[in-house]
């Protein structure tokens, strides 16, 4: 069975009513992408929760998936008339049926972590049969370990956490980051999210990998203080939430934040001053990593 298929350029204050309009007129999905990518031309975009409008390319590609037997055009005119344009030039193609779950796993191999640390989908063997290994499946909750911020933090706790430590994954996605914790030997291991989706994968991941830790949402976290707080979101979430984290880091515990583009830095370090002597750690490609100590006479 062959998929019908549709691509167009659109400039970005467009991208999202077309994205849109074809949903609309009977489009299964729409992706976007910058049609520079893997060029010189290539822009790298980033979006914040509640900072502005969602990001797109200067001129961005949409393309459109449809069920089998569509006509491309007809749904091309639907969405323009709705919008009230002229239909753009498009081009229509043809997508063969496959074993998606092979295919999606076929895009995931083990990655190194570290010499004796990786991160290994569970249809493949281990490298390393004497390494640190996570098993993890790819799902909704995000955390796989191939993005740098997880890389980050993963390096950050392999050189950190001590066997007495307790730890909270603030914003714990996949529970990768508790599950690295526990496997370090840290003493007591919780995970949080504001996501129910994410508890479920950071439940099912722990078990899988034969730790123990406790997941539960934001709302139902118990009060208490932790020897180390890891939280890999984004930077406006996290200076939000520095007098939250700082809450739960015992005085002289310390905390890693990631997800902070290198050039925001300054700002996070200057949102967590009041409680942590923050600076930058490490770097990876345009993020980095803030280690900070909670200072014993903070408030």
């Amino acid at each position: 069975m062959n998929y019908v298929a549709l691509r167009f350029d659109v400039e970005a204050a467009d991208a999202d009513r077309w994205s849109d309009a074809l949903l609309d007129a009977g489009a299964s999905s729409v992706d976007a992408i910058d049609p520079c990518a893997g060029t010189a031309g290539e822009a790298a975009v980033f979006a914040e929760p509640a900072a502005h409008d969602p990001a797109w390319w200067p001129v961005t590609r949409l393309a459109a998936l449809c069920a089998p037997d569509t006509d491309a055009a007809a749904i091309m005119e639907t969405a323009a008339t709705a919008l009230g344009r002229e239909r753009p030039a498009f081009e229509a193609y043809t997508v063969a049926d496959r074993d998606w779950v092979r295919a999606t796993q076929a895009q995931f191999a083990p990655i190194r972590i570290a010499d004796r640390f990786w991160i290994v989908p569970s249809w493949h063997k281990p490298p390393r049969s004497d390494a640190l290994n996570i098993v993890l499946d790819p799902g909704l909750a995000f955390g796989t370990g191939a993005h740098a911020t997880t890389r980050l933090c993963l390096l950050w706790l392999a050189e950190s956490v001590a066997s007495r430590d307790s730890v909270l994954d603030y914003g714990c996605g996949s529970g990768i980051l508790a599950i690295a914790a526990a496997k370090l030997g840290a003493a007591r291991v919780v995970g949080a999210d504001i996501d129910p989706q994410a508890i479920r994968a950071s439940t099912d991941n722990a078990r899988n990998n034969d730790v123990r830790g406790e997941f539960s949402l934001v709302d139902g976290l118990a009060t208490e203080r932790f020897a180390i707080v890891v939280a890999n979101v984004l930077a406006n979430p996290l200076r939000l939430l520095a007098p939250v984290l700082a809450g739960r880091t015992q005085p002289g515990g310390r905390v890693a934040l990631c997800g902070i583009l290198a050039s925001q830095a300054d700002d996070v370090i200057a949102a967590y001053a009041p409680w942590y002597r923050t600076a930058v750690w490490r770097r990876a490609e345009d993020w980095v990593l803030l280690s900070g100590v909670r200072r014993e006479d903070a408030p």
